[in-house]
């Protein structure tokens, strides 16, 4: 008899317990990819703005610093099931190229700069990911 825990059932239990320790909501921001197709967009004339994500049940913590460096370092717990369901419709393939592309991470009114992603896997798995962010 196999005892094995398949992928689904361990997001829906990363899900519950980021739900039950936080529940914070963060919005990750994307360039946006339509552009203007006059002479002014094609210059790079024309903001294109940023796209907004947005994930809930995330898990804020607040992270030392030192003297010299950034204000703050916060840590984000973001669900892996949350990320995995943006990606079809952002057309992008992994969560390392959604990362990869973030402009910024907005939690509350403050952007922060994402200064480094880890995800967090099991049984191949990626359930959580540990967001170090700066601002």
């Amino acid at each position: 008899m196999g005892s094995g825990i398949c992928g689904a059932a361990l997001l829906r239990a990363a899900d519950a317990m980021l739900q039950a320790l936080g529940g914070e909501t963060v919005s990750l921001l994307l360039p946006a990819a339509a552009t203007a197709s006059d002479s002014a967009g094609q210059l790079g004339l024309v903001d294109p703005g940023v796209q907004t994500v947005v994930i809930s049940h995330t898990v804020v913590r607040m992270l030392p610093t030192g003297n010299l460096g950034p204000r703050r370092r916060v840590e984000f717990t973001l669900p892996g099931s949350a990320i995995a369901s943006q990606l079809p419709g952002l057309g992008i393939g992994t969560a390392e190229e959604l990362f990869n592309a973030v402009l910024g991470l907005m939690y509350g009114n403050d952007l922060f700069h994402i200064e480094s992603v880890v995800p967090q896997s099991f049984a191949g798995t990626a359930c959580l990911y540990l967001v170090t962010a700066v601002e």
